[in-house]
């Protein structure tokens, strides 16, 4: 089987061409080849898939863990570069409609002036508020601000209460603001909040640190992944929950480990748009 390896800011993924290969069973090879020690390395596998309906190309995604989630938003970038630069779709001036299990996203290409793909931008699609959409287990309209219990003993230096907004972004999101990110410890506190009873289908937790209205620093414990160096539809709940929360405006940049990611969120009505490198890593043969 033929196989890509491609990022987006850091967050690495497997991409398998499925206009050519079958893959009888995705989950179990998502959980092989994103082994960064007996496998190739990875936040997981993304295959390319022939559209099913009026998009250009269809995306499944599995989670290193073998979990299909419904997007991510470094993936459809990267996603989107692979299928245009194998000629898989005739892209209208670099336009890629994308079919997820969150709904279409089209993905616009840039390139620099060698005409190489480096960059895309993507619409994210309209954030969801309401507590079952998302979904948490929570009273009232949207979940701002909200303390979090339940998470054990927290280490000491860790603010008390936990806080966190939640957003969806086609997926879950809980997002807590704090004094350093780097200092957070995301790798104890991320898996006891990810697997959290208020969360029926876990969730991807983001720390985020706010240096002005219009940057922030954040880091990502991915649902299914563990901590990642990008995360690209949580850049973009991290983007909506500064308006919620009044910590930040409607365009920022945000400084993840593997980068950095721009984000626009409009008005309340509006998709959020994320922008960010792709980048091509090898190709290699992964044995039957």
């Amino acid at each position: 089987m033929h196989f890509t390896k491609l990022h987006g800011a850091g967050n690495d993924y497997i991409y398998v061409n499925g206009f050519e290969e079958t893959v009888a069973d995705p989950a179990a090879l998502a959980r092989r080849v994103s082994d960064r020690h007996f496998g190739v390395g990875a936040d997981g596998l993304i295959l390319v898939l022939p559209p099913e309906r009026d998009g250009d190309v269809r995306m499944r995604m599995f989670n290193a863990d073998g979990s299909e989630s419904e997007m991510c938003g470094n993936g459809v970038r990267c996603l989107a570069k692979f299928a245009v630069d194998r000629g898989l779709v005739k892209a209208a001036g670099d336009a890629v409609r994308v079919e997820t299990l969150a709904g279409m996203r089209e993905v616009r290409l840039h390139r620099d002036g060698a005409g190489r793909i480096v960059k895309g931008s993507v619409c994210m699609g309209r954030p969801r508020l309401a507590p079952a959409d998302i979904p948490v287990r929570a009273r009232g309209d949207r979940v701002v601000d909200v303390p979090l219990k339940g998470v054990g003993r927290l280490p000491q230096g860790v603010a008390r209460p936990l806080r966190m907004t939640c957003v969806s972004m086609g997926n879950p999101h809980a997002v807590f603001y704090v004094d350093s990110a780097a200092d957070w410890p995301l790798a104890t506190l991320g898996p006891r909040i990810e697997n959290h009873k208020l969360f029926p289908r876990r969730v991807n937790v983001h720390i985020v640190q706010v240096v002005s209205p219009q940057e922030v620093v954040a880091r990502t414990w991915e649902r299914g992944s563990g901590i990642t160096l990008a995360c690209g539809t949580g850049a973009s709940a991290v983007c909506v929950a500064g308006v919620l929360t009044g910590r930040t405006g409607r365009r920022i940049l945000a400084h993840v480990p593997g980068g950095d990611l721009g984000l626009e969120w409009p008005d309340d009505e509006a998709e959020v748009r994320l922008t960010g490198p792709v980048a091509e890593v090898f190709s290699g043969e992964w044995p039957a």
